[in-house]
């Protein structure tokens, strides 16, 4: 007596092969499961990383800018912490105080060890960038984007400035990481 199995349609299969077939089919579909979500592509899931990734760094960026509305034209005084009168650091510290919710030291010596370091082509909207430039020992912003920060300027009060001007770029120093943002260290 032969024994047939019928696949799928009214086919008529010896059953060691279609046993064979069914086996490999699976076999072969178990090895090639997605390691992505079901129904994505690696590059529909490696997008929506990036998408989720810039979405929260655009609203980082939008409440920054807001924060930064409320501050601008502020004018500069040494160890000033508020509205009549602000420094760089207590800046800095006031708007991630008001934006974050996050307590940072108040000098700029103590807010550059906070955090961690990040390469000038990986700044993100919130990272703290540093200067040294000749006329304080220290300064510091809050990156946007776009090569842009806000500052409080010895000069100007609570301004934008581009890093890469000659000014900046030339006194750019180091950058640091104080918001968590998911990724590896």
């Amino acid at each position: 007596m032969k024994y047939t199995l019928n696949i799928f349609c009214n086919c008529k299969i010896p059953a060691l092969l279609g046993l064979f077939v069914l086996t490999s089919f699976f076999l072969i579909a178990g090895c090639a499961a997605p390691s992505k979500p079901l129904g994505m592509t690696p590059t529909a899931a490696e997008h929506s990383h990036i998408t989720k990734q810039n979405s929260t760094e655009a609203g980082i960026e939008n409440r920054l800018r807001q924060e930064y509305r409320r501050w601008k034209g502020t004018r500069h005084r040494l160890g000033g912490t508020g509205s009549r009168g602000i420094d760089c650091s207590g800046f800095v510290q006031a708007v991630y105080k008001d934006v974050f919710n996050l307590d940072l030291p108040r000098s700029t010596k103590a807010q550059v060890r906070q955090g961690r370091a990040i390469p000038f082509k990986k700044l993100r909207a919130g990272d703290l960038v540093f200067f040294k430039p000749p006329t304080y020992p220290r300064h510091v912003g809050i990156y946007l984007s776009g090569s842009e920060f806000m500052h409080a300027s010895k000069t100007k009060g609570v301004i934008l400035s581009k890093i890469d001007r000659i000014y900046w770029g030339n006194y750019y120093w180091t950058a640091r990481r104080i918001l968590p943002t998911g990724e590896p260290h």
